[in-house]
């Protein structure tokens, strides 16, 4: 029988302590009835003794020390699962706000996660096919992977988000099941409008559970929502036989979240003003992608993060570089040059992408045409570097074939359409046809019998 308790110890911001709490334990969900009626929920982030220390999700607006009555759930914060979660919205802590009503709930389960044994993580193989060339040909996503996109303040993430929505795929020729689930952190309105009509008039949004915090939801609820992401992901993909692509924008506002109430909480800040354990939070949620033995599903995970000043070097980037496998950049040159997607290619890069492509996979040229036009678009930049200081006329005559290449290669291979969906063919011919531009003597990171079989000019 859970037990109820009058009144508060003190209230600080989002943190409430209560005293003389007995079998508490961290994490716990709480129940608060404010003035006998509004009820709020809270999570216990800290236990000492008899006083415990707990978050409210909603804020801790008309709360006061003689007016709220508080019980203990005796369980951690649980969401209700089911297949039909798949075409609804959700908001930040997995309560739906698409006015369709409640969902038929098939399994609860702790938004932490179910321990997975390190052994029966299976390697990720084979891609999934994002219709974006400078990803697909050249920092392929593997199913199971954990890639993110850094980006920057200004830099078109959120369309690049949506277009990964609307044209995602095993594949061209798979059968198997594929869903996605997209989870948004203090987004404003109009951006949560922007991708709710684009999915709704993409005809994606049937396959699609999106979870949604708002820029004015509470602070608290943001270290919730990938959580909650995350555990419709896996039950999808481990009880359903899914495969799940999860996208979560943004995760500079779940770090700064996290700071926020680290700060309220009194801790000793780390690198810039984020809590020690930054890592192993960032480090909980992306290791939970991933493929098991034995199940026919995987979780893949894109998240998407704004680096603050575009710095790299930031503890966010930084961290996430460390446990993640790889990261797509957006450059502010390229997308000041009005190029779309505006992807860096040379900071850029798949750690699994030769575990998932090839033959088999992809096409039997796909690595090799990778490491030549990575290796062509370096040599871009030590020409444009040389004609900075001589001029351009002055260019020896393969200097000026490598411009052409370059102008070429960024508007028409890096560049496409908002709207425009390539297959893993269509990507890998028009590598070649940029490749074509340059003697066939300067590709000397192909086999020389697949460039006797692809490299017609």
């Amino acid at each position: 029988m859970a037990i109820e308790y009058l009144g508060l110890s003190s209230i600080n911001g989002p943190l409430i302590a209560l005293e003389g709490v007995q079998d508490a334990f961290y994490d716990e969900i709480v129940d608060f009835v404010v003035n006998g009626k509004e009820h709020k929920m809270g999570r216990i982030v800290e236990v000492y003794k008899d006083k415990a220390i707990i978050q409210v999700f909603e804020g801790t607006e008309n709360m006061s020390l003689n007016n709220t009555h508080t019980r203990l759930t005796g369980h951690p914060m649980e969401i209700g699962l089911s297949e039909e979660m798949l075409g609804r919205t959700f908001n930040g802590i997995g309560e739906p706000i698409d006015d369709l009503g409640p969902i038929t709930v098939e399994e609860v389960r702790d938004v932490n996660g179910l321990p997975l044994n390190p052994v029966r993580r299976e390697y990720p193989r084979n891609y999934i096919r994002t219709g974006i060339s400078a990803i697909d040909g050249l920092t392929t996503l593997i199913r199971g992977q954990k890639l993110p996109i850094f980006s920057g303040n200004g830099l078109p993430h959120d369309q690049l988000a949506a277009q990964i929505v609307k044209q995602a795929s095993l594949g061209d020729s798979t059968n198997e099941d594929f869903a996605i689930v997209f989870a948004a952190m203090g987004v404003k309105h109009d951006v949560a409008d922007f991708f709710r009509r684009t999915f709704e008039e993409s005809g994606v949004a049937n396959h699609v559970a999106m979870f949604l915090n708002l820029a004015n939801d509470p602070v608290v609820e943001r270290l919730i929502t990938p959580k909650v992401a995350l555990t419709a992901a896996e039950y999808l993909a481990f009880e359903k036989n899914m495969h799940i692509l999860v996208i979560l924008t943004d995760m500079t506002s779940f770090a700064e979240a996290m700071r926020e109430v680290s700060s309220s909480k009194g801790e000793i800040p780390s690198r810039k003003g984020y809590p020690g354990y930054l890592y192993s939070e960032l480090a909980t949620l992306y290791e939970r992608a991933g493929i098991v033995e034995g199940v026919n599903g995987s979780v893949t995970q894109l998240p998407i993060l704004t680096m603050p000043n575009d710095d790299i070097t930031h503890p966010i980037p930084d961290l996430t570089g460390y446990i993640t496998e790889g990261q797509i950049v957006l450059d502010r040159n390229l997308h000041g040059q009005a190029i779309y997607p505006p992807i860096s290619v040379l900071p850029s890069l798949s750690r699994l992408m030769k575990d998932g492509i090839g033959k088999g996979y992809t096409r039997e040229d796909h690595q090799d045409l990778a490491n030549q036009l990575f290796s062509a678009y370096a040599k871009v930049g030590e020409a444009r570097n040389l004609a900075s200081v001589i001029g351009e006329d002055e260019l020896s005559p393969i200097d000026k074939k490598y411009l052409e290449f370059g102008k070429a290669f960024e508007e028409r291979y890096i560049g496409q359409g908002p709207n425009e969906n390539r297959t893993i063919e269509e990507t890998l011919d028009l590598g070649w046809e940029l490749l074509r531009i340059l003697p066939k003597e300067e590709l000397d990171r192909v086999d020389t019998k697949i460039l006797d079989v692809y490299y017609k000019g």
